[in-house]
């Protein structure tokens, strides 16, 4: 695999950091060091600076209010902000930018373009993600919302759940069932609904550490425009497969990034609680440092791809399975190491920041290593079971015959 940086990335590179030292606050220690009500304060200054220097939308074109960035410039501008500790945009953002501006680059209309894109940059719409639903959470192509025809609308009904940031959203780009004889991943279609109207309820669902950053989505008749299809109708599983490759994309090479601070936070707490010596814990943080590594070759492995053009495509699953049963197992290793002083914990938690990996200037404290280990239950969950992706490996890039239905 070729890893090496075109010519010219090196004054791109400058660039990024002059910017980031010009912008990063003094003493900045990152996301996680901040009180949980300051960083909502923290992230809205952010984002205005970041799309003010035209950084947020990096990858799509100038005339959509992008900047046109290529893949090696994408991926120097995500080493460096997650060294220095800082978000590449909201909360929201992945879901309007990452996930559904470039989904609509690829299969949107002109007019959609027009029509969306720079208002997802405004925060005119914010944005959040429907395809799981209670009998189809990691199965996606079991899903029973269905929509139907009215006149120049589309009517909804049924439920969405685990919406990440849905109650900070005004807009879900929602998968339906629009053909209803059809079965499995045909007579799928994605639509762009917006949340603020009659037929839409939008109810929080708690989790281990006590926050509701999930929801679960009711629609009851809701509307959307009939041209609010993103693809052809009845072609929205190819439009939701698109999607989500722009959800794990550059995560293959900014998680080992993220997880060696984990690894480091996790060594020091070793040592801090005289268990360093233990052979059993070395065992097991040797093991740990074993899977960064590992995780770092995969992502330079993918990265090397993305910069050849290719798709990784069913590869991606390597991945998530790899990422979240390493975090499991790492979360599992600090818990033992804190023993009883884990049933008491002292101190803040993640504070609500960015997940599956801590953020940089997390404590490394009791609160923080036990809300981290809770949070890993569901590692292995969403995004896609452990199971889903042993069975996309076996099928697709093993060549193993289909699981019988």
């Amino acid at each position: 695999m070729d890893l090496t940086y075109p010519d010219g990335s090196a004054a791109f590179r400058g660039v990024v950091c002059d910017f980031l030292r010009k912008n990063v606050p003094d003493g900045w220690a990152g996301m996680g060091a901040l009180p949980a009500e300051e960083q909502g304060t923290f992230l809205a200054d952010w984002r205005r600076r970041l799309n003010d220097n035209g950084l947020l939308a990096v990858g799509w074109p100038r005339e959509y209010g992008g900047a046109g960035l290529s893949p090696v410039e994408q991926l120097i501008l995500a080493e460096e902000f997650t060294a220095f500790g800082v978000p590449q945009g909201g909360l929201n953002d992945n879901f309007g930018i990452q996930m559904l501006g470039s989904t609509l680059l690829r299969w949107g209309t002109e007019e959609q373009r027009q029509h969306y894109l720079p208002r997802v940059l405004r925060q005119d719409d914010i944005w959040c993600q429907g395809f799981s639903e209670p009998d189809a959470g990691s199965d996606l192509a079991g899903i029973r919302t269905r929509a139907v025809r009215d006149g120049d609308s589309w009517i909804i009904d049924g439920q969405k759940t685990w919406t990440s940031y849905g109650h900070l959203a005004t807009h879900i780009f929602v998968l339906c069932r629009t053909d209803p004889g059809s079965q499995r991943n045909r007579g799928l279609s994605l639509l762009l609904c917006p949340l603020d109207q009659d037929g839409v309820a939008v109810r929080p669902l708690r989790t281990l550490t006590g926050e509701a950053e999930f929801n679960e989505v009711f629609f009851a008749g809701a509307r959307c425009p009939i041209g609010d299809v993103v693809g052809d109708v009845g072609g929205g599983w190819t439009v939701a497969m698109t999607l989500l490759g722009f959800e794990r994309g550059e995560a293959a090479a900014t998680l080992p990034m993220k997880f060696r601070n984990d690894l480091e936070r996790l060594v020091e707490l070793a040592v801090r609680c005289g268990r360093s010596d233990d052979p059993a814990i070395r065992l097991r943080l040797a093991r740990c440092a074993e899977g960064v590594e590992q995780m770092r070759c995969m992502g330079l492995r993918a990265v090397s791809r993305w910069l050849a053009g290719d798709d990784i495509g069913a590869e991606s699953s390597l991945h998530k399975l790899y990422w979240s049963e390493w975090l499991q197992q790492t979360t599992e290793l600090a818990v033992d190491i804190l023993g009883l002083d884990a049933l008491t914990p002292e101190g803040p938690g993640l504070q609500g920041v960015a997940f599956p990996a801590a953020e940089a200037g997390t404590p490394n404290s009791t609160g923080a290593w036990v809300d981290y280990f809770l949070r890993a239950r569901a590692a292995t969950i969403y995004a896609g079971s452990s199971e889903i992706q042993r069975t996309i490996i076996g099928e697709r890039l093993l060549g193993l015959p289909k699981e019988p239905r």
